[in-house]
């Protein structure tokens, strides 16, 4: 009856979220949502930045600039220089969660047919917005230590890929789903290939903050001002989803001018600017001092639950599970032994109340059918335990 565009003829929606509707299930034990745990926000810091904010009416209640308010824009940067990398409140654009940050740079940058590498397993919105942007993907291998930098290399030497690539999107640090973080030779050796081959290195770091073991690493950001020429080719997003709260909205984008500039006039026809009464939320929150005297509260939190997690995977599941345990973010992965199939023993938790992701979301080919992606940020700790419980006595009733 309609005709739609080629992206959206036989659209697809999240995997992820395809799940949601299983948590209405009374006693559901949730390993599933990337959700950062509700009871660990700062209800009370938040509701002071509210109220603080509030008495700005025109500021909060009007229209405001499409690449964010000045202030808000000023307290990122001082941010991104705790984190170690310096800017200027012009180099960054805010934007409704960084995942319109990739959006819009999909649309500035990326036509139907170029090829973009991404990392494999890969977060699944990331998968999609290239998909209906048509893009050419080519999925590159990882371990433990993130990318596989090698594999890269030897990929862009031998010249068999259908053009040049535009760009690389990665999740160097607490990788979604992996968990895993790219090592600092693999990073400074990414950044060398980028300026060699000339193509833009697309950084996500929403999780960076939520390291609870081993030494932190520089983003690539930071890093590309000790590559002659790296900075010209990296374009950084970061969030307050995952540290402060997802309902503020709050991303941001730092990327070259031209980039940046071109970027600004694509919002401007999506949502003409980000909220700005969120925006001005934010900004009184991370001007108070507030993220720093609240943020290792979480970090502590998720070191708590993260080892409830792998110590129960270890003490109930055995070898019946292999997994990685990271040392930030908020993610476990794992592996069924014996060639079980994720999608389907899923079935058989969901009947014993407990839910995670079946590892073919993360996966554009090659796909790992045992593979899994566990979140523990989310439940109790005391939930936990009791969710793996569940899980081993599923695998026992699935194996059979």
């Amino acid at each position: 009856m309609y005709t739609f565009t080629p992206p959206f003829e036989a659209p697809t929606g999240s995997p992820i979220r395809e799940l949601f509707k299983y948590l209405a299930q009374p006693g559901m034990i949730s390993f599933a949502g990337g959700y950062p745990a509700s009871d660990l926000f700062d209800r009370d810091g938040i509701e002071a930045a509210a109220a603080r904010a509030s008495k700005q009416t025109t500021r909060c209640l009007q229209y405001g600039p499409t690449d964010g308010l000045p202030v808000l824009k000023e307290e990122l940067a001082k941010l991104m220089a705790r984190r170690g990398t310096r800017c200027a409140p012009d180099d960054l654009m805010v934007t409704t969660g960084s995942q319109q940050g990739f959006d819009l740079l999909l649309r500035v940058l990326v036509s139907p047919g170029d090829v973009v590498l991404v990392e494999q397993p890969a977060y699944p919105a990331t998968l999609q917005a290239l998909k209906l942007q048509q893009a050419n993907v080519v999925s590159l291998p990882v371990d433990h230590d993130g990318l596989d930098v090698d594999a890269l290399a030897a990929l862009l030497e031998a010249g068999t890929l259908a053009g040049q690539p535009r760009m690389l999107y990665t999740v160097p640090t607490f990788a979604n789903p992996t968990g895993a973080t790219l090592s600092l030779e693999r990073r400074v050796a990414l950044l060398r290939l980028a300026v060699r081959y000339r193509f833009l290195v697309v950084e996500d770091d929403p999780y960076g903050d939520l390291r609870f073991a081993g030494e932190p690493l520089p983003s690539l950001l930071a890093l590309a001002a000790d590559v002659p020429g790296a900075r010209d080719w990296i374009v950084h997003f970061s969030s307050l989803s995952k540290i402060v709260a997802p309902g503020l909205r709050v991303g941001w984008t730092i990327a070259p001018a031209e980039i940046l500039r071109r970027c600004v006039v694509a919002k401007q026809t999506v949502d003409l600017c980000s909220s700005p009464w969120t925006q001005a939320i934010a900004a009184d929150y991370l001007a108070d001092g507030a993220l720093e005297r609240h943020l290792p509260m979480i970090v502590a939190a998720y070191a708590e639950k993260c080892g409830a997690l792998c110590d129960a995977l270890e003490t109930h599941m055995g070898r019946s599970i292999g997994f990685h345990r990271p040392g930030g973010g908020m993610f476990v992965w794992g592996r069924l032994a014996a060639g079980h199939d994720a999608s389907a023993y899923l079935k058989a938790c969901i009947a014993s109340n407990v839910m995670f992701v079946p590892g073919v979301a993360f996966f554009r080919d090659n796909i790992d059918h045992a593979s899994l992606r566990l979140s523990f940020a989310a439940p109790g700790v005391g939930d936990i335990e009791t969710g793996v419980l569940r899980m081993k006595s599923a695998l026992d009733k699935f194996a059979d």
